[in-house]
């Protein structure tokens, strides 16, 4: 039996806060990997973020970066890995019964770069069926009764609950800003490509892209310095910063939630009273089409992504995967052509809307969290940012109805990851305090 997570507290500690302990000697990875195997067995039969836990695997990998001299900021930090991401000694089962149980002979890029830098793999967290809709196991662990989002379910869950400092998740629309808005916690979604993608099941090679959950800004921008080789986010101006901030309620915003309304319409005098300087952002009608445009991108490519599976294993697909190649088969190669035309006319188009130094604050989702578990929430708030690539960085954004968390997204110029870090630690002193 693993020792109760209350007779320790590192399972609590921040990335930066842990790794610098065990640079100095003052934490060892094994004792903080314990800590967090500790709140897994206590949690995760009422959470169900896991698919797959080795303690004995994990301790021993801990107990090998003890052994060897730390060689990055991230040396001994414990990580959890989306289930449709590969690793050599753990199952990958996509979520999907197809795979159950199957077991690649390669680690993922993503995967293999932070265990070179000297993280340890925890375990592979519940992803819905090949990160689309139909759900997994997993509740939010704020409130059981409810979703924490989709597809990047556990990864938000098992962060959110302290059972791991940093997960990796993935995002074709909004599968990793949605959980992280639902769950209360930081989710980083790079610019499109800035994270190597082998070794991760593919769904869309237009929008496919790996992001991650952490419990603080800074955090995130160290994991994404460390495993992109990106610049270092310095924040040390953000207590002077005064920004420049574009609102947008999207070309969408009549499906938010009376409780995301209530905050946006708050938003310009809260962040002016702070300084910056702020005006409301509409879209021009070329981004009018962009849902649609992207919905067709994620149809198209996802039938021929998952050809083995639908022609070998129909018996083994979900209803809503099955409705989902139905709907794929109507979508062109012209239309699939016209999907990609527009989405790089608006991907060109972004910069000119915005000032110098300018970002965008946008809702993460409708609204909090929806009760149930079969429907993980609609990612409509994350589609036009997902489909021309830009970097976002969901963060808390307070609570609304049933004490449930509201998150909001800071989107950059592509490349512009750094920038949309700092904007988003503002923001969130600005709301936090």
């Amino acid at each position: 039996m693993t020792a109760k997570s209350e007779d320790n507290a590192y399972n609590t500690w921040s990335i930066t806060s842990a790794a610098k302990a065990i640079a100095a000697g003052d934490l060892t990875s094994e004792a903080l990997v314990a800590s967090c195997l500790a709140r897994i067995e206590e949690r995760e039969a009422e959470v169900g973020a896991w698919i797959h836990i080795d303690a004995e695997r994990a301790l021993a990998e801990a107990r090998q970066r003890d052994a060897a001299t730390p060689g990055s900021p991230l040396h001994g930090i414990p990580f959890g890995i989306k289930d449709i991401i590969d690793t050599v000694d753990m199952p990958t089962g996509y979520g999907s019964p197809i795979y159950k149980d199957a077991q690649p002979l390669w680690d993922a890029s993503c995967v293999a770069l932070l265990r070179e830098a000297g993280c340890v793999a925890l375990g592979k967290t519940v992803t819905t069926e090949f990160a689309t809709r139909h759900a997994g196991k997993t509740c939010n662990p704020l409130d059981l009764t409810r979703t924490p989002g989709g597809s990047s379910s556990g990864s938000a869950a098992a962060v959110a609950d302290f059972m791991v400092p940093v997960a990796y998740g993935t995002q074709t629309t909004g599968s990793v800003i949605r959980p992280g808005a639902y769950c209360g916690v930081v989710a980083a979604k790079p610019t499109f490509g800035l994270i190597n993608r082998a070794g991760v099941k593919e769904l869309s090679e237009s929008m496919d892209t790996i992001g991650f959950y952490t419990r603080s800004v800074e955090d995130a921008a160290l994991f994404l310095h460390v495993l992109a080789d990106y610049p270092q986010t310095d924040f040390g101006d953000v207590e002077t910063l005064k920004p420049k901030i574009a609102i947008c309620r999207t070309t969408v915003w009549d499906q938010a939630n009376s409780e995301t309304v209530a905050l946006f319409d708050s938003l310009t005098e809260r962040f002016g009273k702070l300084g910056a300087e702020v005006r409301e952002l509409e879209l021009p009608a070329d981004f009018d089409d962009i849902a649609p445009a992207q919905a067709v991108l994620n149809d198209y490519e996802s039938l021929r992504a998952l050809a083995y599976e639908r022609i070998n294993f129909p018996d083994q697909l979900s209803e809503e995967m099955t409705s989902k190649i139905e709907r794929s088969l109507t979508h062109s190669r012209d239309k699939h052509s016209w999907a990609i035309d527009l989405m790089q006319h608006c991907k060109t188009l972004l910069p000119t809307l915005l000032a110098e130094d300018e970002v965008i604050v946008a809702p993460a989702a409708q609204g909090i969290a929806e009760v149930g578990h079969v429907y993980t929430g609609d990612p409509i708030f994350s589609q036009v940012w997902n489909a021309i690539h830009v970097p976002s960085v969901c963060v808390p954004a307070g609570t609304g109805p049933a004490g449930m968390p509201l998150g909001i997204q800071i989107i950059a110029r592509c490349r512009e990851d750094d920038r949309a870090f700092i904007h988003a630690e503002w923001v969130r002193r600005a709301l936090a305090g």
